[in-house]
């Protein structure tokens, strides 16, 4: 394979597992939970949502974020990306806000795990909507970056 192809497979590895995380929670909020929610009776409900998010969970932490950043490591290394270029204006502070955001939305998504863990929904549910935000916010930011 020469490099171009390389390249492009570690592209296309980063862009689909940020829209299998990002799908995946938008499949999740917006179809999945509330067919639980309107069908099932109240203890399958909780047995399915709590095993639904343990798994989504398990796949994020097995599969998206080494995926993830392995492939956005990769390709900053590839583009010539220092720690002082994420302060430049343009593509270094474009990416650097988008890994701050990422950042975030991890640790909401961390903290929707351990609030639901712990028996609070509200707060739980409050995390999931940052979580959410935030995401489609990382991929908003994404566009803006060139392929590298």
């Amino acid at each position: 394979m020469d490099t171009v192809g390389l390249w492009s497979l570690v592209r296309f590895a980063h862009v689909a597992g940020a829209a299998l995380w990002v799908g995946g929670q938008l499949a999740l909020s917006l179809v999945i939970l509330p067919l639980a929610r309107h069908l099932l009776a109240l203890e399958a409900k909780d047995s399915f949502t709590a095993a639904a998010g343990r798994r989504f969970g398990m796949l994020t932490g097995a599969v998206f974020l080494p995926v993830q950043l392995a492939t956005g490591w990769a390709m900053a290394w590839h583009k010539g990306v220092t720690w002082s270029s994420l302060a430049e204006p343009g593509y270094g502070r474009t990416l650097g806000t988008k890994l701050a955001l990422f950042v975030l939305v991890m640790l909401a998504a961390a903290g929707h795990g351990i609030a639901h863990a712990k028996g609070r929904p509200d707060l739980a549910r409050a995390l999931a909507v940052v979580s959410l935000v935030g995401s489609l916010g990382v991929v908003l930011l994404a566009t803006a970056l060139p392929a590298t």
